[in-house]
């Protein structure tokens, strides 16, 4: 047997030939962690820089091995088998005897102290696993650093997912440079060795910065790009990006054949998988950013993958590294990187089956807004929040798909009106507003779908205080309502066509609207969670003409309902109401004390919306008892909150005006600089903060 001659250094990590760029986070907890444990895998998904990184903490580790780093490039193995052969040809030894490589391995290691890597171990995981927890025994001071798309699976094994590059932020107004990040930093190498003077500079930069986010930093996506720099300009090759499997094909002849372009490199990850896996990696390419297992079931599970083993299949997938776990809220989603999709994605059109399994994410989406919608009016409306709010990736996915496949034009309205809850309740009544837009624009036939959407659209043109527009939707809601003999939508148009002529400073033709709808509410009992909105509007009429007693027996009588049925969004609303009136009625105190409840109550159900009318009202109560300096913070939180969502309190001009007569006496008791000051320190906060700061937490 041979062994190491003494004259050569020990170890045969090569040199780089191209410089490593970044990843010194990395490389430090990986370092870390190699020193607590023998055996660390790192794990990632094609393309991500595993073997990179490894071969970069070796030569970095050298001196706490005095008997080499030893790199084993498994990546042509065609047979688990040959691993122990592998191996001890990558030692250099050379034994002729017949005995088992695996004992002819651990009697060699036996003394040694030694790294060995292990490069690309995904396709023979058994043949790796099995010899490794061997060697680990036979050969106490021996380490190993493996490269895998998914964990070897033995005892003792730590597990170190590699992630993508840093990436540039993504804030329009941040200056990149100002940022420094790998991803960024990895093309500015690779582009200035293809095209010899290449640097970023102020101009390119941000186009530079939006091209390493579309290859979601990936290091191979990246320097494959990088290499056509050669013949592209940098807004080339963010164009030719669309197609950007059949443009990365450069990549270094010296490379193994799966990394020359990219689409070699997941065609290797597609191969290793199992009939399942593969299946469920091209039916979930349908989705749009992160899903839950819910509905990896409801949307993947079909013909070839029974819906009990969508789970394996997505276990599967995460230990390959195809998917991405993530732990978001109380749950657990899955992620695919934008690459990984986009390949997936060509899997289907290949099969003929983009359109079966693009349906399939309409209607299980439709489904789910029509749970939400139904289920929005009781004590769930937290977790209703929570889940659309992480959902909205995949709803737009689904309404946009509605409106621009053929014959899908009615279900659009019919999913635009039932994220009511998300457009108003979580605070996106922008976009609610621009989907119903396109929605009623792409099916203006008479319907109850249209009728609904006008309504719930003029709704969302109130509370953005554009008057004028939801006026008009709401009168052609109406009308419609009547014409269809649809007594549900027609409530509802009357009662927000009451709410938006009272907006708009026409109580005398506001006020007897309400009142018949109110009456009709209260027949009917059937107390939803836009009915209950009925409340805070009369409460509102109520207040500002001056009858408070009545306002009061309003609030009474809604309490009553919202805690029968565990509502607390439109209680929330009821309270903001009801502070109002006591502010109208002269007594500041009182306001405060119902608007901070109505506060903690939107914070509950997280009123993204009603935050900034609350916080807004409350400047006001502290310029009443002349703390100045914290009525101008909360100035400034409510401006900030108020900005995307339109026009503050919604455009009361009543409001409006009072808000601006506190605002100048506020100014005025400061003065221009210490009130600017205070402004921007409110401006500066989160709603989470906002919040905390207004109730003096």
């Amino acid at each position: 047997m041979a062994g190491t001659g003494s004259g050569r250094v020990a170890g045969n990590v090569p040199a780089d030939v191209t410089r490593f760029v970044g990843r010194r986070q990395a490389t430090a907890e990986v370092k870390r962690v190699l020193s607590a444990a023998r055996l660390v895998t790192l794990t990632g998904v094609g393309g991500v820089g595993k073997s990179r990184l490894a071969v970069h903490v070796g030569r970095t580790v050298r001196r706490r091995f005095p008997d080499g780093v030893w790199l084993v490039e498994l990546a042509t193995l065609g047979d688990p088998a040959l691993v122990e052969q592998t191996v001890a040809a990558a030692l250099g030894l050379r034994d002729h005897s017949r005995r088992d490589p695996a004992t002819v391995l651990a009697e060699f290691l036996a003394d040694k102290r030694l790294l060995l890597i292990l490069d690309n171990c995904e396709h023979v995981l058994d043949g790796c696993g099995q010899l490794v927890v061997r060697l680990l025994t036979a050969a106490p001071r021996l380490s190993v650093l493996a490269t895998s798309r998914e964990p070897l699976g033995v005892p003792g094994e730590h597990r170190w997912p590699v992630p993508p590059l840093s990436l540039p932020p993504t804030e329009p107004d941040a200056r990149v440079s100002a940022c420094p990040c790998d991803a960024l930093a990895l093309f500015a190498d690779r582009a200035a060795a293809a095209a010899p003077g290449f640097a970023l500079t102020r101009d390119n930069e941000p186009v530079v910065a939006r091209l390493c986010r579309r290859l979601d930093g990936l290091p191979l996506a990246i320097e494959l790009a990088a290499v056509r720099m050669r013949v592209l300009s940098v807004e080339q090759l963010l164009a030719g990006l669309e197609d950007r499997f059949a443009l990365l094909t450069g990549g270094s002849p010296m490379g193994l054949p799966r990394h020359h372009t990219l689409r070699a490199t997941v065609d290797w990850s597609f191969e290793l998988c199992s009939q399942a896996e593969r299946r469920f990696w091209a039916r979930c390419s349908v989705f749009a950013g992160d899903f839950d297992l819910d509905a990896a079931e409801g949307v993947c599970a079909g013909p070839g993958l029974a819906h009990d083993e969508v789970f394996e299949a997505v276990a599967g997938l995460i230990d390959k590294s195809v998917l991405v776990r993530e732990e978001r809220g109380h749950g657990v989603r899955y992620r695919v990187l934008e690459t990984i999709r986009q390949y997936g994605r060509e899997r289907l059109a290949e099969a003929g089956d983009t359109a079966v399994w693009c349906r399939r994410h309409h209607d299980y989406y439709l489904h789910l807004a029509d749970q939400a919608d139904t289920d929005s009016g009781g004590p769930h409306q937290r977790e209703w929040a929570e889940r659309l709010r992480v959902e909205r990736a995949n709803l737009v996915a689904a309404l946009d798909y509605c409106l621009t496949v053929p014959g899908q034009q009615r279900d659009g309205l019919r999913l635009g009106a039932a994220l009511w809850f998300y457009w108003i309740a979580c605070g996106f009544v922008r976009d609610g507003r621009y989907w119903l837009d396109r929605a009623l624009q792409a099916d203006p036939a008479p319907s109850r779908d249209r009728a609904r959407g006008l309504w719930i659209n003029g709704w969302i043109a109130t509370l953005q205080g554009d008057h004028d527009a939801s006026l008009a939707l709401l009168e052609e809601s109406r009308d419609l309502a009547q014409q269809l003999g649809d007594d549900t939508a027609l409530t509802y148009a009357t009662q927000h066509l009451g709410w938006a002529r009272l907006a708009s400073g026409d109580p005398p033709r506001a006020i007897p609207l309400l009142d018949h709808v109110l009456a009709r509410h209260r027949a009917s009992n059937q107390w939803t969670a836009p009915a209950l909105i009925i409340f805070p509007i009369q409460i509102f009429a109520a207040g500002t003409a001056g009858d408070t007693d009545h306002a009061m027996d309003l609030l009474d009588e809604c309490r009553n309902i919202c805690a029968s049925l565990g509502e607390r969004w439109a209680w929330s609303w009821t309270l903001n109401a009801a502070g109002i009136t006591w502010w109208t009625a002269g007594n500041p105190r009182q306001a405060a004390a119902h608007l901070c409840e109505c506060l903690r109550v939107k914070r509950d159900v997280t009123d993204q919306l009603g935050y900034p009318f609350g916080v807004d009202l409350l400047s006001w109560a502290a310029a009443a008892e002349g703390d100045w300096t914290r009525a101008a913070v909360l100035q400034g939180a409510a401006d900030t909150m108020w900005e995307p969502i339109g026009r503050p309190l919604f455009g009361f001009d009543a409001l409006i005006d009072q808000g601006q007569q506190w605002r100048t006496r506020t100014r005025e008791a400061l003065g221009d600089h210490a009130y600017h000051d205070a402004l921007q320190h409110g401006a500066r906060m989160t709603p989470e903060q906002a919040i905390a700061y207004a109730l003096d937490e």
